[in-house]
């Protein structure tokens, strides 16, 4: 089906396991997810592509919170030398240390010329958190999901525009953005079509959510190029952080 529909990243099968889950069924877990990932290559190599461009097809390292099954199924699916590597299975409900040492346990195997993509992640925080541990790419539902139940990302911190101090606060929901929603709505306007339940709400916020993610990476990809993403990582958590429950 990934074939088909021209992916240019396809993921193999894998098992997504529970939280909190124990050893043993994590162990096992992790064994059938290398099988699939072994078939799913087998029938990669079986099915060309019908496309005029290259599709990859990427592995994902799972192992819940132990580290000696991250490392284990890591191990197992470098032998099969995928075009790149996911860690999934976070993200999911552990503790955030448990995630960005997960993280870091299997970044800290994987090869450095190969993409590494975390799934499911994640909030600002946590991109900047990723990064430094070697993560290359991210997805999440976060920025439009969050959008739709009225909440913004903001180079201050988060706006919940529902609550009423937004009523009369005429100001963009971010000095620092240039996106559609910041140049022409105030903060009172915005939650003004959220409480009303325009649709429009969910659309603006949505927009807004996503070029602020767009900027954020940019702006990351810009500090690595300089070697100054640790004092760039430092200066937005202090900005970021000063309003996190607006």
């Amino acid at each position: 089906i990934q074939r088909d529909l021209g992916s240019d990243i396809m993921m193999v099968l894998d098992e997504c396991v529970p939280l909190p889950a124990d050893y043993i069924y994590v162990r096992q877990s992790v064994k059938l997810t290398v099988e699939w990932a072994r078939r799913c290559f087998i029938a990669f190599g079986k099915s060309p592509s019908r496309f005029p461009f290259s599709q990859a097809l990427f592995g994902i390292v799972q192992g819940g919170t132990f580290a000696e099954l991250r490392r284990e199924c890591t191990r197992e699916l470098l032998q099969i030398d995928f075009d790149g590597y996911a860690i999934g299975g976070l993200s999911v409900g552990e503790a955030k240390d448990e995630m960005y040492d997960m993280t870091q346990v299997v970044t800290e195997l994987l090869p450095a010329h190969k993409p590494r993509y975390l799934m499911g992640v994640g909030k600002p925080e946590d991109l900047l958190a990723g990064i430094e541990r070697g993560i290359d790419m991210f997805d999440c539902i976060m920025p439009t999901r969050n959008g739709r139940n009225g909440q913004a990302f903001t180079s201050a911190g988060v706006v919940n525009i529902k609550n009423g101090a937004h009523k009369q606060s005429f100001i963009p929901l971010d000095a620092e953005c240039d996106c559609y929603a910041c140049r022409r709505f105030t903060r009172a306007y915005l939650r003004h079509l959220y409480v009303a339940r325009e649709i429009l709400a969910l659309r603006l916020l949505s927009l807004h959510n996503l070029a602020f993610y767009l900027r954020l990476l940019k702006r990351v990809r810009e500090a690595i190029s300089q070697d100054q993403f640790y004092s760039f990582k430092k200066s937005f958590l202090t900005n970021y952080q000063q309003n996190l429950t607006d």
